[in-house]
């Protein structure tokens, strides 16, 4: 069983979320995406974050008519920071045996990598898929990707032009993927919800409603 794990704030979950892991589920054949609200991020402020029970039930709502799609609060039960390691060990524990792992992020956390938690053990332990967003003010170009793996996980990765992605013998295979560029952000519809407009299709239906029966955001 193939199965991704696309962990984030979500705050709130949006429609981009949602599309982005729907083309890698297809792209990678994946038999099951786990949406996974982070609890305490350990690399974000918490102010202006909404609280985690909030952030999980929004994700719920927003994937719950959707086929192949989990949603766990694995890292809510736990107490501290929200590290990824302690979440993909969790999950190598509880998932059958014969279940393949993949680790979803984009281009803008991957480039932090290096300042999480026992990060060089997660490349070890599961593949990762880095979604390309193109953005007209903001292109990381597969030079300056591949410049920083060789400096910060491994100066052994080399790149796989037709698999698209990059391979080690001592650790596991890094691909990136280009998804389609959808121009939405969190802190766009924050400031929307703050500014008392209307969200539009940015979130799912149910999602907006939560947050307007809540009071999120204001």
């Amino acid at each position: 069983m193939r199965i991704g794990l696309f962990g984030g704030t979500f705050n709130p979950i949006h429609i981009g979320h949602i599309k982005v892991s729907a083309e890698i589920k297809k792209a990678f054949k994946l038999d099951a995406i786990y949406m996974i609200p982070s609890a305490t991020p350990p690399h974000k402020k918490s102010k202006g974050i909404a609280d985690a029970r909030d952030r999980l039930e929004m994700t719920r709502l927003a994937v719950s008519k959707l086929e192949g799609y989990n949603v766990s609060d694995i890292e809510l039960k736990r107490s501290g920071p929200s590290y990824t390691v302690d979440t993909i060990n969790q999950f190598k524990k509880t998932l059958s045996a014969d279940a393949s792992l993949y680790l979803i992020l984009g281009t803008d956390a991957f480039l932090e990598i290096d300042t999480w938690m026992s990060y060089k053990e997660l490349f070890k332990m599961l593949p990762f898929i880095v979604m390309s967003r193109p953005k007209k003010s903001s292109i990381v170009t597969p030079e300056q990707l591949e410049s920083y793996i060789l400096n910060n996980v491994s100066e052994s990765y080399a790149f796989q032009r037709q698999e698209n992605r990059f391979v080690d013998n001592r650790y596991r295979p890094i691909y990136i993927f280009n998804v389609a560029p959808y121009d939405i952000s969190s802190t766009d519809i924050r400031e929307k919800i703050k500014k008392r407009k209307p969200m539009g299709d940015l979130v799912p239906e149910k999602v907006e409603n939560y947050i307007r029966k809540k009071g999120l955001y204001l």
